[in-house]
């Protein structure tokens, strides 16, 4: 089993990584490096695996037999310990110059023992426009054994000057049997679950994972998915809209909850506390400080998982009209909200196209709003209020 066993329906980029692993060996031999170069662009829609094939080339990369999956060097990159990989994800909305500039320099530097210094840049377009310019200069000017590997949903989401200086991997949508048998391979999932939650994600991995894993999540989407039939009058949008609301909050509470308190324990077990012995008081009243940027940390990263948990929800309600639409003109497509069947089919029947895609807008129209930071149960009532069309849902 090698590195690029997990990454699921990408075969097309599986070739174009491994064509580079084999010039980057060349490389270090001191050839030509045919195929490899300093930076590189991974992209591609919510849940295709950016990140996760990012971290297998760079896996690849300094692993000596080109990532076999089971040497000291590919675990230590899989975990995200190894010293020359410098793995970068934004825990708030934006990532500022100050720290592109330290990224920078801590990049640039040789590496201390593995084949190269590697920068994985996950969410690369949160970094702010001085942010860009600064990795740029980087991007333009790398050190001779530095790799760059950026992680963006699209190109454009990047500077014109960064991506034309990266070679682009595009990674797609993987198929709901290639979900299914990564579920029941890899997560030991039931089949039947396994299918319902892969036609579900309607091809993103990381969300198939999560509702076939945890039934809180299932419970959720399926609230969402039941506000369409509700929608009765104004004073149901606006009940409605606190629903989902508080159902994004829920999630959001949920993921940072564990998260934070084993941040905590870790930090606090770091500076000695429960210990004994000469010196631990003055180190656990030397950690107030720590433990302060901790949360401010842990504040920011909140903030952004509120921002995808209502993208996650907001993204389950257009699903359930994109296969209203989907009836309406006939499509023979797979639908992933086909639980709802007689909801879909209520809706199909009562409304026109026109109409389903005027509602699908106004739902991006709410996402794009909850971006330009307008809070999000006031965008939402005017979303639902917009999915109201004389008086039916």
């Amino acid at each position: 089993m090698t590195v690029f066993d997990d990454l699921i329906g990408q075969q097309a980029t599986v070739g174009q990584l491994r064509r580079a692993v084999a010039g980057a060996s060349d490389l270090v031999a001191g050839g030509r490096g045919a195929g490899m170069t300093h930076a590189w662009l991974f992209t591609g829609p919510p849940g295709s695996g950016r990140s996760e094939a990012a971290r297998a080339f760079a896996a690849a990369l300094q692993c000596p037999d080109g990532g076999c999956g089971h040497c000291h060097s590919c675990h230590q990159v899989l975990a995200g310990t190894h010293p020359d990989l410098l793995y970068v994800r934004p825990s708030g909305l934006s990532f500022g110059v100050a720290a592109t500039r330290d990224l920078v320099l801590r990049a640039g530097s040789r590496p201390s023992g593995g084949r190269f210094r590697i920068v994985l840049f996950e969410d690369a377009e949160r970094a702010t426009e001085a942010a860009s310019n600064a990795l740029l200069k980087a991007v333009e000017e790398p050190s001779p054994r530095t790799v760059w590997l950026l992680c963006t949903p699209a190109p454009d989401d990047l500077l014109v000057t960064i991506r034309s200086r990266c070679r682009l991997v595009t990674l797609a949508t993987p198929g709901t049997r290639e979900l299914v048998d990564a579920l029941v391979r890899r997560d030991g999932v039931d089949p039947v679950l396994a299918q319902a939650s892969a036609v579900a994600a309607a091809g993103r991995i990381d969300r198939a994972r999560q509702l076939a894993t945890d039934p809180e999540a299932r419970r959720r989407r399926e609230e969402v998915l039941s506000i369409p039939a509700r929608l009765d009058g104004l004073g149901a949008c606006v009940t409605s809209a606190a629903r989902l609301y508080e159902i994004a909050e829920e999630e959001s509470k949920a993921l940072t909850t564990a998260l934070d308190e084993k941040e905590k324990d870790e930090l606090r077990t770091a500076f000695g506390e429960g210990s004994t012995g000469k010196g631990v008081a003055k180190a656990m009243r030397g950690s107030a400080g720590a433990m302060k940027d901790l949360e401010e940390r842990q504040k920011r990263r909140a903030t952004r998982i509120k921002r995808d948990s209502y993208d996650r929800a907001l993204l389950d309600l257009a699903a359930f009209y994109r296969d209203v639409l989907a009836l309406q003109l006939g499509a023979s497509v797979e639908l992933s909200t086909g639980e709802r069947s007689g909801d879909l089919d209520r809706v199909a029947r009562s409304s026109t196209p026109e109409t389903t895609l005027r509602r699908i807008d106004a739902i991006m129209e709410c996402r794009g709003r909850i971006e330009a930071n307008v809070h999000p149960q006031i965008a939402m009532e005017a979303m639902t209020s917009a999915l109201l069309v004389d008086g039916r849902a």
